[in-house]
């Protein structure tokens, strides 16, 4: 019988335990951030111990960073946190990503960025969202503190296999429709819930058809679908983005091996969901998690629990209203889902030559300095700021209320973040979900616009 893609990656990381049963893992990348190592590595401490692999070991900074001011950190608690981090690194002979460096960011942009990720790798690191990695072919997964201090001594993790859910995507997106509109449907179409227990990999000719960045996107969110895991076949598309990256110089040895990363032909998946996106529309959240959302033209649903009715109350919302009503107060671009090069470039071509709506305070937030430095070589800064954006340093900013960046109490806030979860951008924040196109199209006219109707 075959074998599919997870399962291959999964079954050469398997270092004892039976099938079945929970199996330790080698980890061949464990990337850190300031939020879940402070106690981590002071269990090492408190054990007299020593971190297993430094050279696996690769930390930058992130959650609590400013991004108008990088070195004010007026937080204590986040000022503690980083300053742990960097005596952290420096003890312990960690490869640290440190503040207003050329490659500090999001975490999980300076794993692709700097060629840390790579098909084949099991990776995980302190945060949900690692699932992004498995764009590559890889298995990523977010982990708790007390396995981040397990993989620090040992370089390995006792995890319970998944089973495979195969999500086989196929059709042309229409214009103005993109990699967060899938990934946006998905979830509204069949849960919170429906990858719980699954490791999802996404496969069909659309997905072969997007850039690594798409394909990071759709990864990022697969968390927000109750799954652990999102995964991709490695083909050509990756091969060429990896090459030639700082840290990617065993390329031309395994890249082979990373040619046989595939489900085979008979390859059993214990479900396969599929979807055509030939007449897929701009998706927008009106609600408080990710399963809450709408096609741009459909009517805000009628309550049918009491979920539903605290989500309209916190909302400020309404059964039958449309996304077109809401009345913005910020934009987001930025987060470790839409904050790469290209979510920057099809941002750019709408607000060109236009100016953010006087109700709006906008905000673009590259997910890292190498982003950051290369949209500037385009001049993507100055049409932002022409257009009246604000254009910030790297960092996870606004996507939570864990430093400056927050949405003010009772305002609406278009983010390209992935989570509108209560409180998320701030005490009463109100967010939704939608992609760089769409955030950037709410900024100059006030409120939702459908973007087909304004991209070129």
């Amino acid at each position: 019988m075959g074998q599919t893609l997870f399962d291959k990656v999964w079954d050469k990381h398997v270092l004892h335990g039976n099938v079945g049963d929970p199996q330790l893992l080698y980890i061949d990348l464990h990337l850190i951030h300031e939020v879940t190592s402070p106690q981590a590595f002071e269990g090492l401490r408190i054990q007299n111990r020593r971190l297993r692999r430094p050279d696996l070991t690769f930390a930058t900074l992130d959650h609590n960073v400013p991004t108008v001011d990088i070195f004010n950190i007026k937080d204590e608690i986040a000022n503690k946190q980083i300053t742990t981090l960097q005596k952290n690194a420096k003890d312990f002979g960690v490869h640290i990503f440190d503040m207003g460096s050329d490659e500090q960011g999001i975490v999980h942009m300076v794993g692709p960025e700097t060629g840390l990720t790579q098909p084949g790798k099991t990776i995980v690191c302190g945060d949900s969202h690692t699932a992004t990695h498995g764009a590559f072919g890889a298995i990523a997964f977010g982990i708790g503190t007390s396995e981040v201090e397990h993989v620090f001594a040992t370089q390995t993790l006792w995890q319970t296999k998944p089973k495979n859910l195969k999500i086989d995507i196929n059709g042309k997106l229409p214009k103005g429709v993109y990699a967060k509109d899938i990934i946006l449907y998905l979830i509204n179409q069949y849960g919170v819930d429906f990858g719980t227990g699954y490791a999802l990999e996404f496969t069909g000719e659309t997905i072969k058809s997007l850039s690594m960045e798409a394909r990071m996107t759709i990864c990022n969110m697969a968390i927000e679908a109750g799954a652990k895991y999102g995964i991709m076949q490695p083909d050509e598309t990756t091969f060429e983005y990896v090459k030639g990256r700082p840290y990617a110089d065993n390329f031309e040895r395994l890249i082979s091996e990373w040619k046989q990363l595939y489900s085979d032909k008979d390859a059993i998946f214990d479900k396969v969901i599929e979807m055509d996106v030939s007449e897929l529309e701009p998706q927008v959240t009106w609600g408080t998690n990710p399963e809450m959302g709408v096609n741009f033209n459909t009517p805000f649903p009628e309550i049918k629990d009491s979920n539903d009715e605290r989500a309209y109350q916190y909302m400020g919302l309404e059964p039958g209203q449309k996304a077109e009503d809401i009345e913005l107060g910020y934009v987001f671009l930025g987060s470790c889902t839409n904050a790469r090069i290209t979510d920057l470039i099809e941002a750019s071509h709408i607000v060109k030559g236009n100016h953010v709506h006087p109700n709006i305070t906008a905000i673009v937030v590259p997910g890292s300095r190498t982003v950051k430095k290369e949209a500037e070589s385009m001049g993507l800064d100055k049409v932002f700021k022409e257009a009246g954006f604000e254009w910030r340093e790297p960092g996870c900013s606004m996507c939570l209320g864990m430093n400056p960046d927050q949405v003010p109490e009772g305002v609406h806030c278009a983010s390209t973040s992935n989570r509108n979860f209560e409180g998320r951008q701030g005490k009463g924040a109100r967010t939704h979900l939608v992609s760089p196109a769409m955030a950037a199209a709410a900024a100059i006219n006030g409120r939702f616009v459908d973007v087909r109707k304004v991209v070129v």
